[in-house]
């Protein structure tokens, strides 16, 4: 019986740590799996994003500011008859916190009414060599079968390219 009243101290003392969650942005239940991964960068496409300077230096070599960068993400989101389909989003990255450049779904993907079981990056040690995005996206085309793995890549280029993976 003395469980009881610990037990609520316990809870009353969780509750502010549990209503502070609800100031968190909000992901949607229909997202079931995201990685953000690899990296871009330009200088010549779309609006100019502030920049600290030691970025600016660092990624040009001159110090010019203006030059965009980022990172990518990519995601399945659940549909009602528990496929997925699958998107990329191009991230900007500035000193006020990422933006999203462009969103675009990967119909190869989503057109196999995928059910998705995992996506991986190439590596999870940090930041890319070179410019680019590397990932596996695992699925199964029938919910009991096997999954297999699609690789989904964008050169320096940002030429997206998407096929079976040949391991």
């Amino acid at each position: 019986m003395k469980l009881l009243p610990v037990l609520a101290v316990v809870a009353a003392l969780a509750w502010p740590t549990l209503a502070g969650a609800e100031d968190a942005p909000a992901l949607p239940a229909s997202v079931i799996f995201v990685t953000s991964t690899g990296y871009w960068e330009d200088g010549t496409n779309g609006p100019a994003i502030e920049r600290a300077p030691q970025e600016d230096k660092a990624a040009t070599g001159s110090g010019q500011q203006g030059q965009r960068h980022g990172y990518y993400k990519l995601f399945a989101v659940r549909q009602p008859d528990r496929t997925a389909k699958i998107y990329l989003q191009q991230v900007a990255q500035s000193q006020s916190g990422p933006t999203v450049v462009s969103t675009v779904e990967l119909e190869e993907l989503s057109d196999l009414k995928p059910y998705v079981t995992d996506i991986r990056p190439e590596s999870s040690t940090g930041v890319a060599a070179q410019p680019g995005l590397f990932a596996t996206v695992y699925l199964r085309t029938d919910p009991a079968g096997e999954s297999e793995g699609w690789t989904v890549l964008i050169d320096e280029f940002g030429e997206i390219t998407v096929e079976r993976a040949t391991n």
